[in-house]
């Protein structure tokens, strides 16, 4: 399966001048936006809502905070608003690796295109 990798902006609600525009890797197995902790001073001050353990897709379990509240816009869709997951990341080949998880997705009226490896938008909303 191909990678796809999407702009996004994340904007701190209650300081809008604290915002990133960074590209990301859409990952339907991760659930929220997933940002390296190197980043948070760069958001501002939010929120810390929880201290969460996560699953990693080699099934290491590390820790995330959780926090808020934030604005966030995958290039094309709807803004929402939300939270992120700070977590512990390295670097490869000096560059982070932030994730768009499957409720950003959601919330943004986004699908996976797994034939064309993009992002689409969803017509409709389930009401069942």
């Amino acid at each position: 399966m191909g990678r796809i990798i999407t702009p996004v902006k994340i904007k701190n609600l209650r300081d809008p001048d604290k915002s990133i525009h960074i590209d990301a890797m859409v990952d339907t197995g991760a659930s929220y936006m997933i940002l390296p902790s190197a980043w948070k001073e760069r958001l501002g001050d939010l929120d810390l809502i929880e201290i969460a353990e996560l699953e990693t897709a080699t099934q290491t379990t590390v820790k995330g905070e959780i926090c808020g509240p934030v604005q966030i816009q995958i290039e094309g869709f709807r803004r929402i608003y939300s939270e992120v997951v700070f977590v512990d990341m390295e670097p490869e080949n000096g560059n982070y690796e932030p994730l768009v998880g499957y409720i950003v997705l959601e919330l943004s009226h986004a699908a996976v295109d797994m034939v064309g490896h993009r992002l689409i938008r969803v017509k409709r909303m389930d009401l069942k």
